[in-house]
């Protein structure tokens, strides 16, 4: 397992209307590698003109091409879209190491290998056994003997909003059910991770038949070029994939045009160890918070460890997190690299400030810039224990290598502690199998593993109750939001 440190020159051109192309101003933005502070490369920085064009394009394909109803045409596009990402893949792994700064252990998971695996696949095996359309019983209201069908169509013109933390994985997972369901899409890469997306666009524009305008990536150091995305009238549905602000502001600027929203943002998920758990195997998994320096919105940030055992558990977490082997991303050892940006590590580096001053007590880590680490946003991993629930650290999202240990006193004030948030995305139960398992079904989250099980993959839905978020990605639920549904009746022949 390893990664070279030289990266090979990204592709700096956007993908429109089928042409890989510079920004019409000529501009670029730099590609900065997080855990070194240095340029790794530039990326063509689009504008109000580029996004224009790429939704113009993206809506003429929809209404002029077959690409909606053409089933098999689809199918062998994404085979051939898979075949190009597979060839390439060392090249992905060496960049988003660099422009996300994600460990390259990271991309032997769900950073990269995972979503390659199955999110182009899954949903091309879909369009061969999706039920696009099923027949109600017949009607004889008003005297009128009727066949009734529901058909399944796609909606149109998606626009794709791409986040920072995992790119490629995101990216794909929102590409695969788009596309397979007969959408076009405009695709808004994240301006601190642009390479991985424009990487894609060239792959499409070589090496698949994916007709132009189907697939349009528009780079822009600018966030509000994204948001035309949800102004513009062309574009029926927004695909979101950030944090619960934004996605909030993308359904109020969407609803002048009733805009459909897919929204998977923020959480604040937890761990509950219940007391007849096997605390040597369960609580130190809690270091996982730290994998790609906390950079991600399903980490289980906050751990419930029952009264009756909260001495053995904060002694075994804290062991746990000052073992967090974390530094250079290129090193195959390492499982935490830097936080994404200066703006990023301010904000973390505060949280944790704000944490101290409430009164959490701190036990590793801290907001100090780590000894030794001159460049790079780096932050080291860091525990609190003794947290209040009421407690800013408890309550906001942290994006960053941060675990507060709360204590409860049973089931009853473990799932009410739990449930005690704005956030509803994911989270963790561990105990003997029946009790752990009622437990999970009363928190309120969209997706919960139980005594360390996986539910990834392409076939599970993922998104969140209350402000994590509207809708699912991947999964049948995540394939159908992107469809229409029409009722078709016709006259039963005598």
């Amino acid at each position: 397992m390893s990664v070279t440190q030289d990266v090979t020159l990204g592709e700096t051109r956007m993908l429109i209307d089928g042409e890989l192309v510079e920004a019409t101003s000529g501009r670029t933005f730099a590609n900065v590698n997080p855990a070194t502070e240095e340029t790794i490369g530039q990326v063509a920085d689009g504008a109000a003109v580029e996004m224009d064009r790429a939704i113009a394009a993206a809506r003429r394909a929809f209404d002029e091409t077959d690409w909606s109803t053409n089933h098999a045409f689809r199918k062998r596009c994404l085979e051939q879209l898979q075949e190009a990402l597979e060839s390439e893949r060392e090249q992905f792994r060496a960049e988003l190491v660099a422009e996300a700064g994600t460990p390259v252990v990271v991309t032997y998971m769900a950073q990269l290998d995972w979503p390659l695996a199955d999110g182009l696949l899954w949903p091309a095996k879909q369009i061969e056994q999706f039920a696009w359309e099923r027949e109600l019983p017949p009607s004889s209201l008003a005297g009128m003997n009727s066949r009734r069908l529901v058909w399944k169509e796609a909606i149109g013109v998606v626009g794709a909003i791409v986040p920072w933390n995992y790119p490629f994985e995101v990216l794909i997972g929102k590409l695969g059910p788009i596309l397979a369901t007969g959408n076009t899409v405009v695709v808004k890469p994240a301006p601190d991770t642009p390479w991985n997306a424009t990487r894609v666009g060239r792959l499409i524009a070589e090496k698949t038949d994916i007709p132009p305008g189907v697939v349009n990536i528009v780079t822009s150091a600018d966030h509000l070029v994204g948001e035309l995305l949800t102004l513009d009238p062309r574009v029926d549905l927004i695909s979101f994939t950030g944090s619960t602000v934004t996605g909030k502001r993308i359904m109020e600027k969407g609803a002048a045009t009733l805009k459909r929203v897919f929204l998977e943002l923020g959480g604040k998920s937890a761990a509950i160890i219940l007391d007849d758990a096997d605390f040597a195997s369960t609580v130190p998994a809690g270091m996982s918070v730290c994998m790609h320096a906390g950079q991600g919105c399903a980490m289980q940030t906050r751990m419930l460890l029952p009264r009756s055992r909260y001495d053995e558990g904060v002694e075994l977490i804290t062991a746990a997190m000052r073992q967090v082997p974390w530094g250079d991303p290129t090193d195959p050892s390492m499982f935490m690299g830097p936080l994404i940006s200066a703006r990023q590590h301010e904000r973390v580096t505060g949280l944790i400030r704000t944490g101290i001053e409430e009164g959490a007590k701190l036990v590793v880590g801290g907001p100090d810039r780590p000894a030794g680490q001159d460049k790079g946003f780096f932050v080291e991993p860091t525990l609190f224990v003794d947290v209040d629930n009421a407690m800013t650290i408890a309550q906001e999202e942290i994006f960053g290598p941060v675990l507060a240990v709360i204590p409860y006193d049973d089931d009853d004030d473990a799932v009410r502690i739990a449930n005690d948030s704005r956030y509803g995305l994911s989270g963790a139960v561990h105990g003997s199998p029946e009790r752990a398992m009622s437990v999970a079904r009363r928190v309120r989250t969209g997706s919960l593993s139980v005594n360390n099980s996986l539910w990834y993959g392409a076939d599970s839905p993922y998104g969140g109750y209350k402000t994590s978020g509207l809708g699912r990605q991947n999964g049948i639920e995540g394939f159908e939001q992107y469809l229409e549904t029409k009722a078709v009746s016709f006259p039963v022949q005598p």
